[in-house]
């Protein structure tokens, strides 16, 4: 007989965020009066992307659907149409506005692509768009995703684990920091050098993690969502998922990978250090500077105001599986 045991951090049918709210989750933001990272340096969209998005404009860009292996955690999981994933986004290389990213995302080239894994490795790694599908076997990964705004949803991403990566990278002793870097290409990308457009952030992009963090099982490089290949304006054509942190860490179409010897800078961190940590991992009881973080808005399936303010809890719920990385830190620290 098989007996299924269930761990805090096992999610329910019913936890899954209904797609048609995920696509219309900034409106709602606005309604509760949630501002953060993004609000920072542009202001929510009140145009709804799914009306916006034509059956013209929506053939600019076709994704297609992968083969992976289920979660096995949430195999019964009803997932809703492919359809109602598309949304607005924080995507500032297309634009600070949520509904720009949508816009201006549509004619973006994935393919060909170069994803470099270097540094302080012994093995250099190139991969080509053909090869992010293929080197490694796709898994279904359903992670809660807590923004650091206060508002978390459900979501099913495709991928593989970052962890068999660095194996086949084999870091050298001296790397102890993993860092990250998104696409810099201003002619598809105009918020890089249009300061309004992009929110006046410096680009390209960057994020990093420590060499543990990122070897951890759960961190994910994710080339899909609800069955299919990502959309641009959620990070085509792979991006980073690390779901015990806050949602700005997962840094999208991502080009470079290195292994570095000392903490390197990050985007957030450098912009605004007293609100976004390097670290960023979700902490309940450290409160951003300018609202709580003991709570957040659980957008689920029920309906547009259906969301409800659950507490939130350390590490997203995901402690199990990390918190003991972080066993010399102090926990009261917003990271």
């Amino acid at each position: 007989m098989l007996i299924k045991l269930t761990r805090r951090s096992d999610i329910k049918e019913s936890h899954v965020t209904d797609e048609e709210v995920y696509l219309q989750r900034r409106q709602l933001l606005k309604q509760f009066g949630f501002l953060g990272a993004g609000a920072l340096l542009a202001s929510a969209s009140n145009q709804s992307y799914a009306s916006w998005f034509s059956d013209e404009k929506q053939s600019q860009f076709k994704t297609t659907p992968l083969k992976y292996k289920a979660d096995s955690q949430n195999s019964s999981l009803i997932l809703t149409d492919e359809a109602k994933v598309i949304s607005h986004n924080n995507f500032y290389e297309f634009g600070a506005k949520k509904e720009q990213p949508a816009q201006l995302s549509q004619s973006f080239k994935v393919n060909p692509w170069q994803l470099k894994v270097t540094g302080e490795c012994e093995n250099p790694i190139t991969l080509d768009y053909d090869d992010l599908f293929s080197m490694f076997a796709i898994e279904e990964r359903i992670y809660r995703l807590r923004c650091v705004e206060a508002w978390s949803m459900v979501i099913p991403w495709l991928g593989f684990p970052l962890a068999k990566l660095i194996a086949k990278a084999k870091p050298t002793s001296k790397a102890k920091y993993v860092a990250f870097e998104t696409l810099y290409d201003p002619e598809q990308m105009p918020g890089q050098t249009n300061r309004r457009l992009g929110g006046g952030i410096s680009y390209p992009y960057k994020e990093g993690l420590r060499l543990d963090e990122a070897s951890n099982p759960l961190t994910l490089m994710s080339v899909g969502l609800y069955g299919k290949t990502l959309p641009p304006q959620n990070g085509a054509p792979i991006r980073l998922v690390v779901p015990w942190k806050y949602g700005f860490k997962s840094i999208k179409s991502i080009v470079g990978i290195r292994f570095v010897e000392h903490q390197p800078a990050t985007t957030w961190n450098d912009l605004a250090p007293q609100e976004y940590g390097f670290y960023a991992n979700v902490n309940p009881n450290h409160d951003h500077p300018r609202w709580s973080q003991a709570s957040e808005r659980r957008i689920t399936g029920a309906g547009l105001f259906a969301a409800k303010r659950i507490d939130t809890l350390p590490f997203n719920g995901y402690g199990e599986q990390v918190a003991d990385m972080y066993q010399k830190m102090n926990l009261s620290q917003f990271y």
